[in-house]
Formats: C-alpha cells, structure tokens, sequence
C-alpha cells in the first residue's frame, strides 16, 4: 500500500501511457486492415495526453525536475536560499491551487449545461474530472520536495557545509 500512495502519479502514467499506446496501435491496424480509423481514438488520445501532462507533472514536482533558473539561487548564501525556496514555493502551490480551482470550475460548468464530446458523445466533463485532482497532486508532491530541500538546507547547515543544495 506505501508503494501506492508513494508512487501514484507514476501508476496513473503508466496506466494512461498503455492505455494510449494500445488504442493508438488498435486505430493503426484498422486503419490498414480496413481504410476506416476509429473516429473516437483522436478524442480518446488527445484527452490521454491531457491527463498524462497534469499526471507527468507530479513525478517531476516529487523529484525537482522542473525546469529552474538556479543562478541567483546558486549564488547566495544559505539563509537566502531559505527565502528564495519559500517565496517560490508559496507562489508555485498558490499557481497550482489556482490551476486546480479553474479546472474545477470548468469541470463543474461542463456538468451544468450538459455538453459532450464530439466523437463519442459521452459528457465532457469525463475528461475534465481527473485535472483538478491532478493539480492538487502536483501541489502536494511539490510540497514534498520542498519540504526535502528545506530538510538538506538545515542539513548542510548543521555540518557546517555551505556547499549547494
């Protein structure tokens, strides 16, 4: 169950990764097999694509692989990075909260006037569900990180070593 919890955003990708490839594939052979192609699989795939972004995302808030600018960073002392890695950390959740809530909001919208999607025709708001719950995810394995680089800040400090986090 820790592997779970500790390793959902992965799941999900790899879930949603094969999931795509198999349809992906699917809609090749019936293309070649018979010149028709699945009109649902461009829908299907393209709101994977969606989801595997948001979900990606997460893995890479866990690990800090995001992309940063580190100059100014790298170049203060320890008390400063302090400061710099709380200031973008409040502004990169408050983003992220603000993400999840638009997406929210759209989900919501969607469930209210009843629209669907254009080639299944199932209601829209299927493919939106998972993104504000992919937001929030995101939020909570970037706080993850901070929290760890916070944890090698006080670390460094500690042992005396102002070496970079």
């Amino acid at each position: 169950m820790r592997f779970v919890l500790r390793d959902a955003e992965k799941i999900i990708c790899a879930v949603i990764f094969l999931a795509m490839t198999a349809l992906g594939f699917v809609n090749v052979v019936v293309r070649y097999a018979t010149n028709y192609s699945l009109a649902s699989s461009e829908e299907l795939l393209t709101n994977g694509f969606l989801l595997l972004t948001i979900f990606g995302a997460a893995v890479a808030a866990r690990t800090g692989d995001h992309l940063a600018v580190t100059l100014v960073y790298d170049l203060v002392p320890t008390p400063l990075r302090k400061l710099i890695l709380i200031v973008s950390s409040v502004l990169a959740v408050l983003l992220l909260a603000l993400s999840a809530w638009f997406c929210w909001q759209l989900t919501a919208n969607q469930m209210a006037s009843g629209i669907r999607s254009y080639a299944l025709q199932i209601p829209a708001w299927y493919y939106s569900a998972g993104l504000p719950f992919g937001f929030a995810l995101i939020i909570l394995r970037y706080a993850q990180h901070a929290m760890d680089s916070w944890r090698d800040m006080e670390n460094k400090t500690e042992n005396g070593d102002q070496a970079h986090v």
